[in-house]
């Protein structure tokens, strides 16, 4: 084995020269200026084998792990500093850090001001479910299995959302006709922002979706569903902005602790002062005047909410 190939170099599925090769023949057909690269199994050796002249390379990360030949770098975490690429990146590599660049949609901001204002008689009258599109290890009846034993006093529905492809769906779906609560399993949904504003609280991965989370200050329970997604979670739980979770004990005990007065809507503001959701503009516009206003190409297959 490969002794200086980065961590993830087994999610790649074949030899990163190869991947290479493939990508310098699709960036001659499109005549891209600017390469954006999201993928843990890439680092320096396949940035500069890609790089051609012309072309202009940014890199989105957050495990800070491996050494990057890029102009410009993307880590929304919480709790990362620029130092942390220290050596890791060209001096002079532009480094938007941290989740004043968190990527949350458009229709997260519009939501915004509708979401934190409804939180501020905040109650757990509806609990929202979402463990990622596919959630391998079951995490989600396991969640299920813990509302229906705790059954908070005044919930009152519990929706459930899934990919159409995930392996436990109809354990799921088995689970939630059976258990003594309202719950709705909802698949492959694209009113995310929309049923996250008429949440109460969130019990979900430590992955992106939890800045679209913070963005409309829904309180949440951060389960760590990847090991890349700890550290995140770990400054989450720090900031006060979600209760982090390893497994249905701890949910259980998150539960109770959120019933308290108060709790939700202190959760809320300090999630919100997180992400502003702006973010997504502001790195737009870094990215524009980085690539000079051409159109950039995305190189990207990190496997989903395990990304972080």
């Amino acid at each position: 084995p490969d002794e200086s190939a980065p961590a993830h170099a087994a999610w790649l599925e074949c030899g990163w020269q190869e991947d290479a090769r493939a990508t310098r023949e699709a960036l001659d057909r499109s005549g891209a200026s600017v390469l954006v690269v999201d993928h843990y199994a890439l680092d320096r050796r396949w940035e500069e084998a890609v790089a051609v002249p012309g072309l202009r390379l940014a890199a989105i990360d957050d495990l800070a792990d491996r050494p990057h030949a890029v102009s410009l770098l993307l880590d929304q975490n919480l709790g990362r500093t620029e130092a942390d690429y220290d050596g890791l990146v060209p001096e002079d590599c532009l480094r938007l850090i941290g989740p004043d660049h968190a990527l949350v949609g458009p229709q997260f901001a519009r939501l915004r001001e509708e979401s934190l204002f409804r939180r501020k008689e905040a109650r757990m009258e509806h609990i929202m479910v979402s463990m990622g599109g596919v959630d391998t290890d079951d995490a989600t009846s396991a969640v299920l299995e813990c509302l229906g034993e705790t059954r908070p006093t005044m919930l009152r529905e519990v929706s459930v959302i899934m990919g159409r492809h995930a392996p436990h769906l109809e354990r799921v779906r088995a689970m939630a006709a059976d258990i003594s609560l309202p719950v709705e399993v909802a698949v492959d949904v694209t009113d995310m922002a929309e049923r996250m504003t008429r949440a109460d609280l969130a019990v979900g991965g430590a992955g992106v979706t939890a800045w679209e989370r913070c963005a409309l200050g829904l309180p949440s329970i951060a389960v760590v569903l990847a090991e890349n997604q700890r550290g995140g979670a770990k400054a989450l739980g720090e900031a006060g902005a979600a209760l982090v979770a390893g497994d249905k004990s701890q949910v259980a005990a998150a539960l109770k602790s959120l019933g308290e007065p108060g709790a939700l809507g202190e959760m809320s503001r300090r999630a919100a002062a997180v992400v502003d959701a702006l973010g997504l503009e502001r790195t737009a516009s870094a990215v524009e005047e980085f690539g000079g206003g051409a159109p950039a190409q995305e190189h990207s297959d990190h496997g989903g909410e395990a990304r972080g």
